[in-house]
């Protein structure tokens, strides 16, 4: 069977590709894919060196996870957070209220501390990373799947924390220095649950969204940022 393979960062630049199709016999699986991939000219030498992860429609996958020609299978390369428009979710109060943006927009802590909002809440608190000691930073992410992702944790982290309601906003595309690149809004009952989510929430984002970052200095010379591996990887 023929799968389609989408690459990012690193990977995205060696095979001077977005995309790749990858042979497979019927019944291959996640471990299987990424042998072959070890196998490809362009790609063996860095995912010799390089911990990698794959995802199978958008959600890390693990090494028995069988494959279909219908997947849509990525290769995820360390993620550059470091060491760790879609909106409400569900129809009724007792969901996670939560909001998740990943565009080239700048975020507006006016806007998401309304989203977040609440006559429960005693407390709103707001991250903000910006773009330090370089020109700017080119941001490119996996779309789909860092909008799934970023939501996924911003909900595990409104039922953990007892939060009122999350929002998270992600920059792709230039950053210049001293500009956002992420935003978290949370509010809580108290300050306690409201600093906890929030924290919890900026870290998941920086260890498990998949969004890579270049550092780009005022003479131009471009530097993949080191990351963390993904979830999972080998």
């Amino acid at each position: 069977m023929t799968i389609s393979v989408r690459l990012f960062s690193l990977l995205r630049e060696r095979a001077g590709s977005e995309r790749m199709e990858l042979q497979l016999p019927d019944g291959a699986t996640v471990a299987d894919a990424l042998a072959a991939l070890r196998e490809d000219p362009a790609l063996g030498e860095l995912l010799a060196r390089l911990p990698v992860q794959l995802a199978v429609n958008r959600d890390y996958a693990q090494p028995r996870t069988l494959l279909s020609p219908d997947d849509e299978l990525a290769l995820i390369p360390p993620l550059s957070g470091g060491d760790r428009s879609f909106d409400e979710l569900g129809a009724h109060a007792s969901a996670p209220r939560v909001h998740v943006a990943v565009s080239e927009q700048a975020p507006s802590v006016a806007e998401l501390s309304a989203f977040v909002s609440d006559s429960r809440a005693g407390a709103v608190v707001s991250f903000q990373g910006v773009t330090r000691e370089v020109s700017r930073l080119e941001y490119e992410g996996y779309l789909e799947m860092a909008r799934e992702r970023i939501a996924t944790i911003l909900r595990e982290c409104v039922l953990a924390h007892g939060l009122c309601a999350a929002a998270a906003e992600h920059r792709l595309g230039d950053v210049a220095l001293g500009e956002p690149s992420v935003l978290v809004v949370v509010s809580a009952p108290h300050r306690d649950e409201a600093f906890a989510g929030a924290r919890e929430a900026i870290d998941r984002i920086k260890a498990e969204a998949p969004i890579w970052k270049v550092e780009v200095a005022a003479d131009g010379s471009r530097v993949h940022v080191a990351g963390t591996p993904a979830p999972g990887a080998r």
